[in-house]
Protein backbone atom coordinates (compact mmCIF):
# COMPACT_ATOMS: atom_id res chain seq x y z
CA UNK A 1 0.00 0.00 0.00
CA UNK A 2 1.24 3.50 -0.82
CA UNK A 3 1.93 5.63 2.22
CA UNK A 4 -0.21 8.73 2.72
CA UNK A 5 1.83 11.73 3.85
CA UNK A 6 0.03 13.76 6.51
CA UNK A 7 0.38 17.48 7.14
CA UNK A 8 1.65 18.20 10.65
CA UNK A 9 1.97 21.94 10.16
CA UNK A 10 5.76 21.95 10.57
CA UNK A 11 8.89 20.38 9.12
CA UNK A 12 9.93 19.52 12.69
CA UNK A 13 7.45 16.63 12.68
CA UNK A 14 6.78 14.18 9.84
CA UNK A 15 3.83 11.82 9.63
CA UNK A 16 2.52 9.20 7.25
CA UNK A 17 -0.20 6.56 7.27
CA UNK A 18 0.94 3.23 5.83
CA UNK A 19 -0.91 -0.09 5.99
CA UNK A 20 -3.00 1.14 8.89
CA UNK A 21 0.09 2.29 10.80
CA UNK A 22 0.59 5.93 11.73
CA UNK A 23 4.32 6.67 11.61
CA UNK A 24 5.33 9.88 13.40
CA UNK A 25 8.92 11.02 13.04
CA UNK A 26 10.58 13.68 15.17
CA UNK A 27 12.55 15.65 12.60
CA UNK A 28 15.18 17.93 14.13
CA UNK A 29 18.30 15.84 13.48
CA UNK A 30 20.60 18.83 13.92
CA UNK A 31 19.56 18.93 17.61
CA UNK A 32 19.05 15.19 18.10
CA UNK A 33 15.31 15.70 17.66
CA UNK A 34 15.01 17.79 20.80
CA UNK A 35 11.55 19.12 21.54
CA UNK A 36 10.79 22.61 20.26
CA UNK A 37 7.99 25.17 20.26
CA UNK A 38 7.03 23.86 16.81
CA UNK A 39 7.59 20.13 17.26
CA UNK A 40 5.82 19.62 20.58
CA UNK A 41 2.48 21.31 19.70
CA UNK A 42 2.43 19.45 16.38
CA UNK A 43 2.99 16.14 18.17
CA UNK A 44 0.17 16.92 20.58
CA UNK A 45 -2.16 17.67 17.67
CA UNK A 46 -1.26 14.42 15.90
CA UNK A 47 -1.85 12.35 19.04
CA UNK A 48 -5.21 14.00 19.69
CA UNK A 49 -6.32 13.27 16.13
CA UNK A 50 -5.04 9.67 16.26
CA UNK A 51 -7.09 8.86 19.36
CA UNK A 52 -10.36 9.04 17.40
CA UNK A 53 -9.15 7.90 13.97
CA UNK A 54 -10.37 4.37 13.21
CA UNK A 55 -8.14 4.11 10.14
CA UNK A 56 -5.15 3.89 12.50
CA UNK A 57 -4.51 0.41 13.88
CA UNK A 58 -1.09 1.06 15.42
CA UNK A 59 1.41 3.87 15.89
CA UNK A 60 5.18 4.00 15.45
CA UNK A 61 7.05 6.95 16.95
CA UNK A 62 10.65 7.42 15.88
CA UNK A 63 13.30 10.04 15.11
CA UNK A 64 15.22 11.18 12.06
CA UNK A 65 18.92 10.38 11.89
CA UNK A 66 20.88 8.87 14.75
CA UNK A 67 18.69 9.91 17.68
CA UNK A 68 15.21 9.32 19.01
CA UNK A 69 14.80 12.46 21.11
CA UNK A 70 17.24 14.41 23.27
CA UNK A 71 14.42 15.78 25.41
CA UNK A 72 14.09 19.50 25.95
CA UNK A 73 16.33 21.77 23.91
CA UNK A 74 18.89 22.80 26.55
CA UNK A 75 20.10 25.75 24.47
CA UNK A 76 16.63 27.23 24.62
CA UNK A 77 16.05 26.68 28.33
CA UNK A 78 15.45 29.90 30.20
CA UNK A 79 15.06 31.88 27.00
CA UNK A 80 11.26 31.88 26.73
CA UNK A 81 10.26 35.43 27.67
CA UNK A 82 6.54 34.60 27.82
CA UNK A 83 7.13 32.01 30.54
CA UNK A 84 9.34 34.40 32.52
CA UNK A 85 6.35 36.68 32.98
CA UNK A 86 4.16 33.82 34.30
CA UNK A 87 3.65 33.18 38.00
CA UNK A 88 4.80 29.87 39.47
CA UNK A 89 1.18 28.69 39.62
CA UNK A 90 0.66 29.60 35.96
CA UNK A 91 3.83 27.79 34.93
CA UNK A 92 2.76 24.68 36.85
CA UNK A 93 -0.69 24.67 35.22
CA UNK A 94 0.86 25.23 31.79
CA UNK A 95 3.29 22.32 32.16
CA UNK A 96 0.58 20.05 33.56
CA UNK A 97 -1.57 20.76 30.50
CA UNK A 98 1.31 20.19 28.07
CA UNK A 99 2.30 16.94 29.76
CA UNK A 100 -1.24 15.54 29.69
CA UNK A 101 -1.62 16.45 26.02
CA UNK A 102 1.64 14.69 25.10
CA UNK A 103 2.71 11.70 27.18
CA UNK A 104 -0.72 11.54 28.80
CA UNK A 105 -2.35 11.31 25.37
CA UNK A 106 0.28 8.87 24.12
CA UNK A 107 -0.10 6.58 27.14
CA UNK A 108 -3.88 6.43 26.77
CA UNK A 109 -4.11 6.01 22.99
CA UNK A 110 -6.44 3.09 22.23
CA UNK A 111 -4.08 1.73 19.55
CA UNK A 112 -0.87 -0.19 20.32
CA UNK A 113 2.11 2.18 20.26
CA UNK A 114 5.75 1.43 19.46
CA UNK A 115 8.75 3.68 20.06
CA UNK A 116 11.54 2.89 17.59
CA UNK A 117 14.80 4.23 19.00
CA UNK A 118 17.53 4.77 16.37
CA UNK A 119 19.72 6.41 18.99
CA UNK A 120 19.60 8.23 22.32
CA UNK A 121 16.35 8.84 24.19
CA UNK A 122 17.12 11.30 26.98
CA UNK A 123 15.07 13.21 29.55
CA UNK A 124 11.64 14.03 28.18
CA UNK A 125 12.61 11.98 25.13
CA UNK A 126 12.93 8.91 27.34
CA UNK A 127 9.63 9.80 29.01
CA UNK A 128 7.96 9.85 25.58
CA UNK A 129 9.45 6.45 24.71
CA UNK A 130 8.34 4.93 28.02
CA UNK A 131 4.80 6.24 27.49
CA UNK A 132 4.57 3.92 24.48
CA UNK A 133 3.44 0.32 24.89
CA UNK A 134 6.58 -1.18 23.35
CA UNK A 135 10.13 0.03 22.71
CA UNK A 136 12.45 -1.37 20.03
CA UNK A 137 16.00 -0.02 20.12
CA UNK A 138 18.82 -0.04 17.61
CA UNK A 139 21.94 -1.74 18.95
CA UNK A 140 23.78 1.59 19.09
CA UNK A 141 21.00 3.39 20.98
CA UNK A 142 21.13 4.35 24.64
CA UNK A 143 18.80 5.94 27.16
CA UNK A 144 19.34 8.31 30.05
CA UNK A 145 17.13 10.22 32.44
CA UNK A 146 19.39 13.23 31.85
CA UNK A 147 17.77 15.60 34.33
CA UNK A 148 20.69 15.63 36.74
CA UNK A 149 22.90 17.35 34.15
CA UNK A 150 20.54 20.33 33.96
CA UNK A 151 19.57 20.28 37.67
CA UNK A 152 15.92 19.46 37.02
CA UNK A 153 13.74 16.88 38.75
CA UNK A 154 11.97 15.19 35.81
CA UNK A 155 8.74 15.59 33.87
CA UNK A 156 6.33 14.00 31.38
CA UNK A 157 5.63 11.08 33.71
CA UNK A 158 9.10 9.53 33.68
CA UNK A 159 9.18 8.77 37.41
CA UNK A 160 5.87 6.87 37.10
CA UNK A 161 6.61 4.84 33.98
CA UNK A 162 10.21 4.05 34.91
CA UNK A 163 9.30 2.89 38.41
CA UNK A 164 6.72 0.50 36.99
CA UNK A 165 9.08 -0.86 34.35
CA UNK A 166 12.26 -1.38 36.38
CA UNK A 167 11.20 -1.09 40.03
CA UNK A 168 11.80 1.64 42.56
CA UNK A 169 15.46 0.79 43.34
CA UNK A 170 16.63 0.92 39.71
CA UNK A 171 14.45 3.94 38.95
CA UNK A 172 16.07 5.86 41.81
CA UNK A 173 19.53 4.85 40.65
CA UNK A 174 18.86 5.92 37.06
CA UNK A 175 17.24 9.21 38.09
CA UNK A 176 19.92 10.21 40.61
CA UNK A 177 22.88 9.19 38.43
CA UNK A 178 21.62 10.17 34.99
CA UNK A 179 23.93 7.50 33.67
CA UNK A 180 24.00 6.34 30.08
CA UNK A 181 22.25 2.97 29.72
CA UNK A 182 23.26 1.11 26.58
CA UNK A 183 20.62 -0.72 24.55
CA UNK A 184 21.48 -4.25 25.68
CA UNK A 185 21.45 -3.28 29.35
CA UNK A 186 18.19 -1.41 28.82
CA UNK A 187 16.69 -4.57 27.34
CA UNK A 188 17.90 -6.73 30.25
CA UNK A 189 16.47 -4.22 32.71
CA UNK A 190 13.08 -3.96 31.01
CA UNK A 191 13.35 -0.42 29.66
CA UNK A 192 13.20 -1.67 26.07
CA UNK A 193 11.50 -4.78 24.73
CA UNK A 194 13.86 -5.66 21.92
CA UNK A 195 17.25 -4.68 20.48
CA UNK A 196 17.93 -5.09 16.76
CA UNK A 197 20.80 -4.20 14.42
CA UNK A 198 20.73 -0.51 13.51
CA UNK A 199 19.84 -1.12 9.87
CA UNK A 200 16.90 -3.36 10.81
CA UNK A 201 15.20 -1.00 13.27
CA UNK A 202 12.57 0.60 11.06
CA UNK A 203 11.68 -2.67 9.35
CA UNK A 204 11.32 -4.43 12.71
CA UNK A 205 9.12 -1.67 14.12
CA UNK A 206 6.92 -1.58 11.01
CA UNK A 207 6.58 -5.38 10.91
CA UNK A 208 5.35 -5.42 14.49
CA UNK A 209 3.06 -2.43 13.95
CA UNK A 210 1.53 -3.96 10.81
CA UNK A 211 0.80 -7.16 12.73
CA UNK A 212 -1.07 -5.10 15.32
CA UNK A 213 -2.91 -3.06 12.67
CA UNK A 214 -3.99 -6.30 10.95
CA UNK A 215 -5.06 -7.84 14.25
CA UNK A 216 -8.38 -7.81 16.12
CA UNK A 217 -8.48 -4.12 16.96
CA UNK A 218 -11.38 -4.21 19.39
CA UNK A 219 -9.82 -7.07 21.36
CA UNK A 220 -6.46 -5.29 21.39
CA UNK A 221 -8.08 -2.09 22.65
CA UNK A 222 -9.75 -4.03 25.45
CA UNK A 223 -6.45 -5.77 26.28
CA UNK A 224 -4.82 -2.37 26.63
CA UNK A 225 -7.59 -1.15 28.90
CA UNK A 226 -7.15 -4.27 31.04
CA UNK A 227 -3.42 -3.73 31.35
CA UNK A 228 -3.81 -0.07 32.27
CA UNK A 229 -6.39 -0.87 34.93
CA UNK A 230 -4.14 -3.61 36.32
CA UNK A 231 -1.56 -0.99 37.31
CA UNK A 232 -4.09 0.97 39.31
CA UNK A 233 -6.30 -1.52 41.12
CA UNK A 234 -6.46 -4.74 43.12
CA UNK A 235 -6.55 -8.28 41.74
CA UNK A 236 -10.27 -8.92 42.18
CA UNK A 237 -11.27 -5.63 40.54
CA UNK A 238 -9.03 -6.53 37.62
CA UNK A 239 -10.55 -10.02 37.56
CA UNK A 240 -14.11 -8.67 37.36
CA UNK A 241 -13.09 -6.17 34.70
CA UNK A 242 -11.55 -8.92 32.57
CA UNK A 243 -14.84 -10.81 32.64
CA UNK A 244 -16.70 -7.73 31.41
CA UNK A 245 -14.17 -7.02 28.69
CA UNK A 246 -14.04 -10.62 27.46
CA UNK A 247 -17.82 -10.73 27.05
CA UNK A 248 -17.60 -7.53 24.99
CA UNK A 249 -14.88 -9.04 22.80
CA UNK A 250 -16.79 -12.30 22.35
CA UNK A 251 -19.78 -10.37 20.98
CA UNK A 252 -17.72 -8.71 18.25
CA UNK A 253 -17.56 -10.27 14.75
CA UNK A 254 -13.76 -10.53 15.03
CA UNK A 255 -14.16 -13.31 17.59
CA UNK A 256 -16.34 -15.38 15.27
CA UNK A 257 -13.92 -14.82 12.40
CA UNK A 258 -10.96 -15.89 14.56
CA UNK A 259 -12.73 -19.11 15.61
CA UNK A 260 -13.70 -19.95 12.03
CA UNK A 261 -10.18 -19.27 10.80
CA UNK A 262 -8.74 -21.52 13.51
CA UNK A 263 -11.07 -24.37 12.55
CA UNK A 264 -10.44 -23.86 8.83
CA UNK A 265 -6.67 -23.59 9.37
CA UNK A 266 -6.29 -20.21 7.69
CA UNK A 267 -5.31 -16.70 8.67
CA UNK A 268 -8.22 -14.61 10.02
CA UNK A 269 -9.33 -11.45 8.27
CA UNK A 270 -10.40 -8.98 10.92
CA UNK A 271 -12.64 -5.93 10.70
CA UNK A 272 -11.45 -2.99 8.64
CA UNK A 273 -11.70 0.68 9.65
CA UNK A 274 -15.25 1.22 8.43
CA UNK A 275 -16.59 -1.28 10.95
CA UNK A 276 -13.90 -1.52 13.63
CA UNK A 277 -16.32 -0.46 16.38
Amino acid sequence: MTAMVLDTGTDHLLARLEDGVLVITLNRPESRNALSDELSPALRRMLAAAATDDTIGALVLTGTGSAFCAGGDVKGMGGNSSKKSMTAEERIADLQHRQRALTGALFTLPQPTIAALPGPAVGAGLAIALACDIRIAAASAFVSTGYRRVALSGDYGLSWTMTRLVGTARAREFMFSGERIEAERAERGGLVNRVVPDDELQDAAMAMARSFADGPRVAQRLMKENLELAMQTDFFTALDNEAEQLVKASAHPDHGEAVRAFIEKRQPVFSKPDNVD
